[in-house]
């Protein structure tokens, strides 16, 4: 092994670069199986991000089922999730630019089902007994109002669709008992998000295939219900937070009985559709994916006895999708292993990997380990992140010097930091960087009173643990206190610019489609969030001083240090402008600023050339303010009042 060579922190070269990260990983998710083929998921950066159905025959073949430039990816709730279904060998799938549901039969042409317009599908199940699909539908018909969300059924011969119910604001999951004659599913109101507070809701179906006076199972203003699901024997589950932590209950006899009573988050927050954690493996076993320490854990639950049984695994972040005859098919991820959709013989433990989010093997030498770390924060708190040190075996910094530091401010911002491995956080720590990805209070996984320490909150309890979890870094003489960086995404982009107003504690910070303006974000954004800033900050216009007041626009004249600002132009969540205003104030305060603003792309960037040259930019101008020069040849940027 050659000797390591000697570089700053900073200007490490490493194999994982950004040209590896957008042309040879994929992201995957979505496993279907429909006899013995099995259907996934992949989103390909180098098709313009595009989410292709893809299909496993019995013999191992791999074929795509959508053809360019089909995509299958639904809007309904602007995040989408369960944008197709496969049933008896034909493929029912949203397709993004129209937003119409399409069918294709492998080896065919899709052809579509539903007519064009304003409307959107999601999270669909099949009622076979009546010809129809079920789903979530969204209607953009009426100008300048809010859309509607309700139940629909989808004739599967002519395409028609015959709304279910429609009396709440939003609806998700809806289910089909073993019999087909019960329906059960979500609804929650405005101005309550889904990890707020839900309701369980159940039916009869009548002959003509209404629902039959639907009625009320479990839930309410403080109650998140989670991922409801018949049985074998046709028992109601589902995952509930009334205890303090989402675990999973079931419906008996008319009463509510917990399955175990355990500080574990066996839901997560709802932000797309389809999401799961539980599935049935018999009458009397559910094998379960929990959340404990930040990290999540695979276990069988027996639903006589309450009993929960490991099930051992090398992953942290673990997905469950489909289970059939012993088999359960999942998206796992470990610390230094990439995400794979893979099979696990539940009797044996053997893992047959279907597919890996990365085509080219990186030595796991130049992965920096994640450690979890607690750290005190404001009022006597707790607050959570994972840290992770520089690491390349190729070489060492000069003696005495320190990593500058790279604190992440995850999005959401009712989300939370995965300790699995994540490329573009490699990417950081294999050029010299130490980052922490802090799970600031708001954060899932911590069950509700972590959760509901954001409440009112926004934009200071977050900001606050950003800034004491690298304070505890460089109390302990881990990184460097003269070259602390922030940057953060959507939320977490807000989380940066205000720490960045508010604090003259961080030395520079790049924001991807922040919010920089609050009021505007409760004015225009999208259905789905228009009400979640009343949780977050207050009531608008109620309470329109909070807004102004920690709105980062109206606090430039505070900010004092370099920015960069990344923005895609068709963003619905963060319109362009709110990113562009700050840059023009920055502009003209005389700061070191940067924008980039890239066509076409709306909330998260999708395109290889665009998260390549973003991820590039922002290299290129944290080695102008702190004074390294990349190794990578980075094409550049323009920065003002350099």
């Amino acid at each position: 092994m050659n000797k390591p060579q000697q570089a700053p922190y900073g200007a490490w070269v490493s194999p994982i670069t950004s040209d590896f990260i957008v042309s040879q990983t994929i992201r995957l998710g979505g496993i279907q199986l429909d006899g013995k083929d099995i259907y996934w998921l992949e989103g390909r950066p180098t098709e313009g991000g595009r989410s292709v159905i893809v299909r496993q025959t019995p013999d191992g073949g791999i074929t795509d089922v959508l053809p360019q430039p089909f995509n299958a990816r639904t809007r309904v709730h602007e995040y989408g999730g369960a944008s197709y279904l496969v049933y008896e060998g034909i493929v029912y799938f949203s397709n993004f630019s129209d937003q119409r549901l399409y069918r294709v039969e492998p080896g065919d042409a899709p052809t579509p089902l539903t007519a064009g317009g304003q409307l959107r599908y999601a999270d669909a199940i099949v009622d076979d007994a009546r010809h129809r699909l079920l789903c979530v539908y969204e209607a953009h018909t009426a100008q300048g109002k809010e859309p509607v969300n309700g139940l629909a059924a989808i004739d599967l011969t002519c395409g028609s669709l015959r709304v279910l119910a429609r009396d709440h604001d939003f609806y998700a999951a809806p289910r089909l008992n073993p019999a087909g004659d019960r329906l059960a599913w979500l609804t929650w109101d405005h101005p309550r998000m889904p990890w707020d507070g839900t309701e369980l809701w159940v039916a009869d179906i009548l002959p003509d295939g209404s629902l039959d006076a639907p009625q009320r199972v479990a839930g309410g203003p403080t109650e998140s219900i989670c991922q409801p699901e018949w049985s074998p024997t046709g028992e109601l589950y589902f995952a509930s937070d009334r205890s303090g932590w989402w675990n999973l209950y079931r419906q008996r006899d008319e009463q509510i009985v917990p399955m175990l009573e355990r500080e574990a988050e066996f839901g997560a927050p709802q932000w797309s559709l389809g999401t799961r954690r539980y599935l049935f493996a018999g009458a009397t076993e559910i094998i379960c994916v929990y959340t404990e320490g930040g990290m999540d854990h695979l276990a069988r639950l027996d639903t006589e006895t309450g009993a929960l049984t490991p099930i051992p695994t090398p992953y942290v972040s673990i997905t469950p999708y489909a289970l059939h005859e012993g088999q359960l098919f999942f998206h796992g991820a470990g610390h230094k292993a990439p995400s794979l959709l893979a099979q696990l013989d539940l009797e044996t433990g053997a893992v047959t990997v279907l597919r890996r989010s990365a085509r080219l093997v990186l030595d796991p030498a130049y992965f920096s380990e994640p450690e979890a770390i607690e750290f005190p924060t404001t009022g006597g708190a707790t607050a959570y992140g994972f840290f992770y040190p520089p690491q390349n075996p190729d070489f060492v910094a000069p003696e005495g010097t320190l990593p500058p530091l790279l604190v992440i401010s995850h999005g959401g911002p009712t989300a939370a930091a995965e300790s699995a491995l994540s490329l573009r956080t490699q990417y950081w720590t294999s050029r010299g960087f130490a980052v922490l990805d802090v799970n600031y209070g708001g954060s899932t996984g911590y069950g509700r009173a972590y959760r509901e320490r954001l409440k009112g909150q926004w934009g200071i309890v977050d900001v606050d643990d950003c800034i004491n979890g690298a304070r505890y870094l460089v109390a302990q003489g881990r990184v460097d206190g003269d070259r602390l960086a922030i940057r953060g995404g959507s939320a977490g982009g807000y989380t940066t610019l205000a720490a960045l107003t508010q604090h003259d504690f961080f030395h520079v910070g790049a924001s991807y489609y922040g919010v920089g303006d609050l009021e505007a974000l409760a004015r225009f954004t999208h259905k789905f969030e228009s009400r979640y800033l009343d949780g977050l900050i207050g009531p608008y216009p109620a309470r329109r001083d909070l807004y102004v007041a920690r709105s980062p626009k109206n606090a430039v004249a505070r900010l004092s240090c370099p920015v960069i600002f990344f923005q895609g132009s068709e963003d619905p969540v963060v319109p362009p402008d709110q990113s562009r205003a700050m840059f023009k104030a920055l502009r003209e305060k005389g700061l070191p600023v940067a924008y980039l603003e890239f066509e076409g792309e709306a909330h998260g960037f999708r395109r290889a050339e665009n998260i390549k040259r973003s991820l590039e930019a922002e290299l290129y101008f944290y080695g102008k303010i702190f004074g390294f020069e990349p190794a990578d040849e980075i094409e550049p940027v323009k920065i003002e009042n350099l």
